[in-house]
């Protein structure tokens, strides 16, 4: 058995821009003219800050839709103002407005970092304001990558059947979630998982040197019928040396998920 949807995020096939490791590329399209080459299926759409305005998302004389793109990643909601409803009116909604326009189904939404809700003042808060995106792209599904425990997502998931989890194997291996619980409380509900190893102490390192056990995860997930995304989010490489980087590691994770 072989992955059947593993595509990369954005960026990764590039050189890192401004030192950053996760950024929107300067040649985006020469990731497309790559994915072939690597294998791999989809490529999911990065907006950042840094590129909240000039992303080609945003530009109507270019049409994203026919790519394969599974997906943006919002990045650029990793903010401090994620229960600002200004703010996300500024950033989640043109987010919204483009993907319907290029006819993209699913967006990212990282709850982490500056922009989590563990918290549950304001968990309440953003639980209040995100329903109402569900509410007006009935069509549109937000899935949450998150470092909240189970009984925190479970609160948001349940608001809305668009509502779904992109599950980074790094971090739960980090924040200390047990892997098995984690699939077991939500997959029916994950339809990405984002392939990073993480140590306890939250490196990103290659895959199978830290500490997140993908013989485990894999196991889990094909015994619940896991078939969506997959999508390489693992550490960097020398630079230059991207589409070598991605094809050992795809080739490490490939050998685990086939390991009987």
């Amino acid at each position: 058995m072989k992955f059947s949807h593993i595509g990369i995020i954005q960026g990764r096939l590039s050189e890192p821009v401004n030192g950053h490791i996760q950024e929107f590329p300067t040649d985006w399209r020469n990731e497309f003219d790559l994915l072939e080459r690597c294998g791999l299926t989809h490529i999911e759409w990065l907006i950042t800050k840094g590129t909240s305005k000039s992303n080609p998302a945003f530009d109507d004389s270019i049409t994203l839709e026919g790519l394969p793109i599974s997906s943006y990643c919002a990045d650029t909601l990793v903010d401090s103002q994620i229960t600002n409803e200004k703010y996300l009116k500024e950033h989640l909604l043109p987010i919204c407005q483009s993907a319907v326009r290029n006819k993209i189904k699913n967006i990212t939404i990282p709850l982490l970092e500056d922009s989590s809700v563990e918290d549950q003042n304001t968990r309440e808060i953003f639980k209040s304001l995100i329903i109402e995106y569900a509410q007006e792209y009935p069509d549109l599904i937000f899935s949450f990558e998150c470092e909240l425990f189970i009984r925190g997502l479970e609160e948001i998931l349940n608001l809305s059947d668009n509502f779904r989890v992109t599950y980074d194997t790094g971090n739960i291996t980090s924040y200390g979630i047990e892997h098995s619980e984690y699939i077991d409380a939500f997959h029916e509900r994950i339809n990405n998982v984002h392939l990073k190893d993480r140590t306890f102490d939250a490196k990103t390192v290659y895959p199978s040197t830290g500490d997140t056990n993908f013989k485990l995860i894999f196991d889990k997930l094909l015994l619940a019928g896991y078939n969506g995304l997959y999508t390489l989010q693992t550490a960097r490489g020398r630079p230059g040396k991207e589409v070598i980087t991605i094809l050992q590691h795809k080739n490490i994770l490939q050998g685990l998920y086939n390991a009987k």
